[in-house]
């Protein structure tokens, strides 16, 4: 190759870089051939990508073309902190656009969007490849291996994890520049990439972080001058710094608030041990279809399955599948025997790959109780997450073996390398028989193997054919094994049961209606000056709970792992309520017949099976049965209150106690209001009206009037970061009758404000926070 002078003293000089348009033209076709059934929309992406992101994502659509803001959610578990849910997608900037430019995101679109970003992300692996001097051809089968293989195909559906890592290469580049180029610009592009990794705030984004700064000690510390090279990069790196934490600051601070109040703070060792890799996964390494991940849950022999009990985790069937390819295998594999994966430039990779194994294997080795105690890593609940890098970091390590390949023509692998990889096949077969003696699952490992070896045979092929061309045809060469691998990657990491569904499948997150259920729903939904009809999806199926964002139905429930700690133990609400026997109650909501449902406004009830099968508790007649559409029967529930009432009256009472005990005194709503402080006017007053002028997501207009003064009650779920005006007074927001809002309101006439206010609410939240601690350390220090 040609060399040109280089301007950086530290360097001697600079290999001028290959031309970079027909790598990644050809990579690009071969990606949009792989995911080919989606983008034409034959099969749309399933599970958490319909049910929990699309939802959040047309919500995200909704609001911003209707004029409101997206920072609340009345439409799941009656009102939501949106802006500070890590998975609202507000922050993602790939879905942002989409919700600015499409007023109605479909599924297509959604799917679109997200095959986009990770096309995205291949295209910046080839420009890392690029700056690396590695070989064109490793960074197409690095790029393809990356953006198909292992989680980012058969963990499509969590979407939020996918962007995260698609993220990294263009992360890799810019900061790799950062440091070694010293580019202040560079540094700030790192900055804004790592804002995307860290603003999608789950674990592959953990990860993809301490990756990331393990990354920057990295190339100093292998400096031929560390001390030089630190100096030079630390203003770039600064301005990074600088740039990433004023975009990530206020959403990251507004999660751990809403983290600090909600259903889990915090997972525990055994909790977070439950999410392990199971060691038997890493057979989906060679053989991808091995136990049956691709199929029905019930056909599913792997670990923990039907078949596959006593396990102790709680992992879902696509979570272990590792397979990258064939090509990438025997590559990475005869490099690990012949020690090229410890050549320098690729060692940070080798030894990454390896500490996101040990990660994700979870409680199978000692490693990860010290991981545990790293920051953030108690706040998930899953290492087998690790998956996404154990594959990402694969990628690279495979496309490193390719440019090794094809910039050493003239090196034969030796037999002893060649015999190291046949015993890895080997190992891995009996590994597999093994386990289906032990599973008694003999008779379902003949067609996975048979797929497993024509996939290794044709690699095998592809590999000896292109030997033969690296010297005088590499193009020709590099044209074969992208082929090959795009076919198998296309093939067995191709739609399954976990990462396609028919389009039709999800036809109640389509807004013009034509889903029956919802169109029974919305035309008995009653939403004016005082009753707002809240509505609960209850066992209709995975993908109903969060249809109700779509639709704009005040539900009770909804799909989300992270909900307000309060709400939950009041009512119940678990994670999901796709499944009859997933609706939970609670003591203070132990059946619909219950106060607090009336309270909640709760007068709709779609479930899919009788409802008396769900709760055994109601009583006879307590719900009128008035439609059964298709699986839904609907019921209505005569008793649910008004959202908004006046009471003239007030009663200190102790939340804790009735959260605890179930029992509510003796108090009739529609007159008095159940408070907590003692320090607050209870004076029972006459009679007053109060009635909804404006119902916004994030603003509330009361209309109150009262001889004698008195609470106006709003039935919506309290949260500190609602304010209250009356008038052009500020007025606080008590929480009352446990869970809702109230505001005390003086005689006459009067009009009550409420809105959301996120960002002007946590540096108030924050020092009271603070105070409270110091308050409680000096009493601690008292009492010693």
């Amino acid at each position: 190759m040609r060399r040109a002078a280089m301007s950086d003293p530290l360097t001697a000089e600079r290999i001028v870089p290959w031309p970079l348009a027909a790598p990644v033209a050809l990579y690009l076709v071969a990606f949009a051939a792989m995911t080919s059934p989606w983008l034409l929309g034959r099969v749309s992406i399933p599970w958490d990508s319909k049910a929990h992101f699309l939802p959040q994502i047309q919500f995200l659509a909704q609001s911003l073309w209707a004029g409101e803001l997206p920072w609340w959610n009345p439409y799941v578990f009656s009102g939501q902190p949106q802006i500070a849910d890590p998975q609202a997608m507000i922050f993602s900037p790939p879905y942002m656009a989409l919700a600015l430019i499409d007023p109605a995101p479909g599924p297509w679109a959604q799917d679109v969007t997200l095959l986009a970003a990770m096309g995205a992300g291949g295209v910046g692996l080839i420009l890392w490849f690029r700056d690396k001097h590695w070989h064109w051809a490793g960074a197409m089968i690095a790029a393809l291996a990356f953006t198909f293989g292992a989680a980012m195909a058969w963990r499509i559906q969590h979407t939020g994890q996918v962007l995260s890592l698609a993220y990294l290469p263009w992360a890799l580049l810019l900061l790799d520049r950062a440091v070694e180029r010293f580019s202040i610009a560079s540094g700030a592009g790192a900055g804004v990439v790592a804002a995307c990794i860290v603003l999608g705030r789950d674990q592959v984004a953990l990860l993809v972080v301490y990756l990331l700064v393990a990354r920057v000690l990295w190339l100093w510390l292998t400096h031929e001058r560390p001390l030089v090279s630190l100096k030079r990069s630390l203003l770039p790196l600064a301005t990074g710094g600088l740039v990433g934490s004023a975009l990530v600051a206020i959403p990251v601070l507004m999660t751990v608030l809403l983290a600090a109040e909600s259903n889990r703070p915090a997972i525990d060792f055994a909790g977070a041990g439950a999410g392990s890799l199971h060691p038997a996964n890493l057979v989906t390494l060679v053989i991808p279809q091995i136990f049956g991940a691709a199929g029905d849950m019930a056909d599913y022999w792997g670990p923990p399955s039907f078949a596959w009990v006593g396990t102790g985790l709680f992992t879902a069937q696509n979570v272990g599948q590792s397979y990258i390819g064939a090509i990438p295998f025997l590559l990475v594999a005869a490099s690990a025997t012949t020690g090229r994966l410890w050549d320098r430039d690729v060692r940070f990779f080798t030894l990454a790959f390896v500490v996101m194994l040990l990660y994700g294997l979870g409680w199978y080795t000692p490693a990860f109780r010290l991981m545990y105690e790293l920051p953030g890593i108690s706040l998930y609940r899953r290492p087998a997450d690790a998956v996404f890098l154990i594959g990402g970091l694969g990628a690279i390590l495979a496309g490193y073996a390719v440019h090794v390949w094809f910039t050493e023509p003239w090196k034969r692998p030796s037999s002893a390398a060649l015999v190291a990889v046949g015993l890895v096949l080997a190992l891995a077969i009996l590994a597999a028989g093994a386990i289906a003696i032990h599973i008694d699952r003999v008779p379902r490992l003949g067609q996975p193997l048979a797929l497993a070896v024509l996939s290794f045979a044709a690699a095998t092929v592809a590999l000896a054919w292109s030997r033969a061309r690296l010297a005088l045809q590499p193009w020709h060469a590099a044209l074969g094994l992208v082929a090959v691998t795009a076919v198998d990657l296309g093939y067995n990491n191709g739609p399954s049961s976990s990462s396609s569904l028919p389009l039709a499948t999800f036809d109640m997150f389509e807004p013009d209606g034509r889903n029956a259920v919802v169109r029974a729903l919305k035309s008995r939904v009653v939403a004016d000056a005082n009753r707002r009809d809240r509505v609960e999806l209850a066992g209709l199926g995975f993908h109903w709970p969060n249809a109700s964002m779509t639709q704009r139905l005040e539900n009770t429930l909804g799909y989300n792992p992270v909900r307000l700690g309060h709400y939950s133990r009041a009512t119940g609400a678990d994670d999901h309520v796709g499944l009859p026997d997933q609706r939970k109650f609670s003591p203070l909501f132990p059946s619909y017949g219950s106060l607090l449902a009336d309270m909640l406004g709760l007068r709709w009830i779609a479930t899919g099976a009788p409802v008396e099968t769900m709760d055994k508790r109601l009583s006879p007649g307590a719900l009128t049965l008035v439609e059964k559409v298709d699986n839904a029967f609907i019921y209505e529930n005569q008793d649910a209150l008004p959202r908004v009432m006046f009471v003239g009256g007030g009663r200190a009472v102790d939340f804790e106690e009735i959260l605890t005990s179930g029992r509510w005194p003796d108090f009739d709503p529609r007159a008095t209001v159940l408070l907590e402080k003692s320090d607050l006017p209870f004076s029972s007053g006459g009679p007053g009206n109060a009635r909804l002028a404006s119902y916004r997501q994030t603003r509330i207009v009361i209309e109150v009037s009262s001889p004698d003064g008195g609470w106006i009650v709003l039935n919506d779920v309290w949260h500190p970061w609602w304010k209250a005006k009356i008038g052009s007074d500020q007025a606080p927001i008590e929480k009352a009758n446990v869970l809702f809002r109230a505001v005390a309101v003086p005689a006459g006439s009067h009009t009550v404000v409420m809105e959301f206010r996120p960002l002007a609410s946590i540096w108030t939240e924050l020092m009271s926070r603070r105070a409270r601690s110091t308050n409680s350390t000096q009493t601690k220090r008292a009492g010693h």
